[in-house]
């Protein structure tokens, strides 16, 4: 028998949608039911490697976890990793086809459905109920033909919608009534629920307002979910975390924003370490001398290597690490710090070859073929020696390095170069695991001249699950469930 599914749309993008969905994923699953997520269509730099090598966005992959259900790629069957303002890669079941234009994706995704379908049957066929997350608005009305992520995967799976509004940034019922003017009336008979989401305050004064909300519209006000400071991963690969509690913290940890940064979530463990404030970058009048500067990954190496450079970023993180201060390259971050990067294939589409920070002696050399893959490693040496990683590898590059190696993997090969106090690796995850965040937060606090607090940080894992926990018991009792339970029974 095929699962209940509940899809979450939202007025635009930003409402919440993917931690509307993180909660439910986690209060269906409490209440004893097997639950997975799916989005369609899914645009982000934030990408996770599943353990049969495939590829598949973030959001999901916290989704998954708060199902208690392996990450797998059916939960997130297209993948667009944008490269430009005009273009992304394409990614279909977890590999790429290529980049696309904008105006190219529209006319191609159509015949993606089958693929989406292929994708939803399966997973539906194997649980009680699909959470389904949109994307962006469903009142976008220039995208409306061949839609395959809001209403149009709503008419194939035949799902009931909430649709969620942001409060916080104002507006709110402007937003949900113009976007429910702006659907078609078979649109409009989906929509099961309204969700009033990121509230501060009183909900009582709120009242006069959602009733006429609901007289406007026709359709009943499911919840006001309030505003919650909870660290689960989002969707939003452009608007990294903001380590608000890195000035209170002893060891400053200055993470570059590059232009295209991507998976980021490498950097969250590291903030649960009482002694190591993390803090993003963007221009070199605010990075000042910390303790560390973190090069993050990127989609586009080349063009962010060219931003450092002619911000200045590039000469003060030169000079930091002349004085000693350590620096650590992951993926692009890794690429960048070598001493050349070419492209002969023309992979990024730009220079034949670009000069490196030449902080590390090693070279780069991108490829057609895209590394994905999930490993094991040790690390060899410095001050992280002994840690032992879980991660991925996600890049389209090959590094030939003729330092010293970061780590070494599971099967014995050599991985990264370290140089000094210069570090780089293709490992995104290598802090999950907590031997390598612990091992780095006692070498910055000896480097200081500092003793390490006593306090030891929560296993990232433990802290995930509470915080998913966090997230639903919250979301539960702000929304209407039986609602909810009912729609999905219709």
């Amino acid at each position: 028998m095929s699962a209940r599914r509940i899809m979450v749309q939202g007025t635009m993008s930003g409402v919440g949608k993917s931690l509307l969905c993180t909660a439910l994923c986690r209060i269906l699953r409490q209440d004893g039911l097997r639950v997975a997520p799916f989005k369609s269509q899914n645009m982000a730099l934030n990408s996770y490697v599943t353990r049969d090598g495939l590829e598949l966005g973030r959001a999901q992959v916290a989704q998954a976890e708060a199902a208690g259900r392996e990450p797998d790629v059916r939960m997130n069957p297209i993948l667009l990793k944008p490269s430009s303002d005009v273009g992304s890669q394409v990614i279909v079941n977890g590999r790429s086809r290529g980049q696309m234009t904008a105006a190219d994706y529209l006319s191609y995704k159509k015949r993606l459905i089958p693929e989406i379908m292929t994708a939803y049957d399966s997973l539906a066929s194997e649980n009680d109920v699909i959470v389904i997350e949109g994307a962006g608005s469903p009142a976008e009305i220039n995208l409306r033909e061949n839609d395959v992520v809001n209403m149009g995967l709503a008419e194939l799976v035949n799902a009931p919608v909430l649709l969620a509004g942001d409060i916080d940034r104002g507006g709110v019922f402007a937003q949900l009534c113009g976007t429910m003017l702006l659907l078609s009336a078979a649109e409009r008979a989906r929509v099961r629920g309204l969700v009033v989401n990121k509230f501060r305050g009183d909900a009582a004064i709120l009242r006069p307002g959602l009733r006429q909300l609901e007289d406007l519209t026709g359709v009943a006000v499911l919840g006001v979910v309030p505003y919650l400071r909870v660290d689960v991963d989002d969707e939003d690969s452009l608007a990294p975390r903001l380590g608000n509690d890195a000035a209170r913290k002893p060891i400053d940890i200055a993470v570059i924003r590059l232009p295209h940064i991507s998976n980021f979530t490498d950097f969250a463990p590291l903030e649960m370490q009482p002694m190591l404030g993390v803090r993003y970058v963007e221009r070199a009048a605010r990075l000042g001398t910390p303790d560390m500067v973190i090069l993050p990954g990127t989609k586009s190496t080349m063009d962010d290597l060219l931003w450092l450079r002619g911000n200045g970023l590039e000469a003060a993180v030169r000079r930091l690490a002349a004085n000693g201060t350590p620096v650590l390259g992951v993926c692009g971050g890794y690429q960048m710090l070598g001493e050349r990067i070419d492209d002969a294939a023309g992979i990024e589409g730009g220079l034949n070859s670009l000069r490196g920070m030449e902080l590390l002696p090693c070279v780069t050399a991108f490829l057609p073929e895209k590394t994905l893959t999930r490993v094991r490693a040790r690390v060899n040496g410095g001050p992280l020696d002994g840690a032992a990683l879980d991660g991925y590898e996600i890049h389209m590059g090959a590094t030939e390095a003729r330092g010293a190696a970061f780590c070494v993997l599971e099967g014995g090969a050599a991985e990264g170069c370290r140089q000094g106090n210069v570090f780089g690796t293709y490992l995104h995850g290598l802090f999950d695991s907590g031997e390598a965040a612990e091992k780095l937060s006692l070498w910055l606090c000896e480097r200081k001249g500092m003793a390490k607090s006593p306090a030891t940080a929560e296993p990232w894992r433990d802290h995930k699950e509470r915080q998913y926990d966090l997230l639903a018991r919250n979301v539960r009792a702000a929304l209407d469930m039986d609602a909810v339970y009912r729609a999905m029974e219709e």
